[in-house]
């Protein structure tokens, strides 16, 4: 899985995703504003599987202390090249760090590339582990309808991609059908139930992107900047709603250690 991990990532680092899709920009847009409701300055942020920085980036310029890790050594090469951030190789699922050593820890993709449940376990037991107490977790998961939307709304949806689509929505178990590699796609359920049994209760799920991003990329990158605002009002307006959460693309949950840890 590491080995698959640094290939893939080499060429495709997250600051060029976010950029390059509007459904992309949406998601940043939308990460820097949930973050921002629950993180606050100066707090001292681990960002697990951070990549090359770019939400430590500006994290940084929030006044944020940032360490990052991940296990591709070209992106810790070129996150601690950022003002405010340091950085190291590490592993989500056994963090190099005393117990109780951050206020916040991120976890911003991990949880999908983590495909045993057991090792997404261990991920988020070693996240509550390193927390202080009352410290902030933030975890992502990407949404199992994700290419039933994306595929449906740009009608590359056909019967050859049906069984593939089929088998994510009812297992979470993403075979690289859109692109992408082989993970692990959540429900809104799912992942707070997972972080739940970490010993994090109080879980909060919201919608990062929430319903209008698949139609955002049919419009195309010339049109965003005048449909951005709509797809935001409405991603806030159902960011929670148990009805349309899943249709985001992504889910951010968030969470806090016990006081008592």
């Amino acid at each position: 899985m590491t080995t698959d991990l640094v290939r893939h990532y080499t060429t495709n680092t997250e600051s060029i995703r976010l950029a390059r899709t509007p459904h992309g920009r949406l998601e940043f847009l939308r990460t820097q504003e949930l973050l921002r409701r629950f993180l606050t300055p100066p707090a001292t942020v681990l960002d697990v599987g951070g990549g090359t920085g770019v939400h430590a980036e500006w994290l940084a310029r929030d006044r944020h202390r940032v360490h990052l890790i991940d296990i591709v050594p070209a992106h810790v090469d070129a996150a601690a090249t950022l003002p405010g951030v340091t950085a190291q190789v590490g592993d989500a699922r056994q963090l190099p760090f005393s117990d109780s050593s951050f206020d916040a820890v991120l976890m911003l993709g991990p949880l999908y590339h983590l495909t045993d449940p057991a090792d997404r376990a261990r991920a988020l037991t070693e996240a509550r582990r390193v927390l202080r107490p009352e410290g902030v977790l933030a975890a992502a998961g990407i949404s199992r309808y994700l290419s039933a939307l994306e595929a449906g709304t740009n009608g590359t949806l056909d019967t050859n991609l049906i069984p593939s689509v089929e088998t994510v929505i009812a297992t979470g178990d993403y075979d690289g059908h859109v692109g992408f590699t082989s993970t692990h796609w959540h429900t809104a359920d799912e992942l707070r139930a997972e972080i739940q049994a970490a010993g994090l209760d109080d879980v909060e799920v919201y919608g990062v992107e929430g319903p209008a991003w698949a139609a955002l990329d049919v419009a195309g990158v010339e049109e965003f900047p005048t449909r951005m605002h709509a797809a935001l009002h409405c991603a806030r307006l159902v960011e929670q709603d148990p009805l349309l959460i899943n249709a985001s693309a992504h889910f951010l949950a968030f969470t806090r250690s016990p006081s008592d840890a």
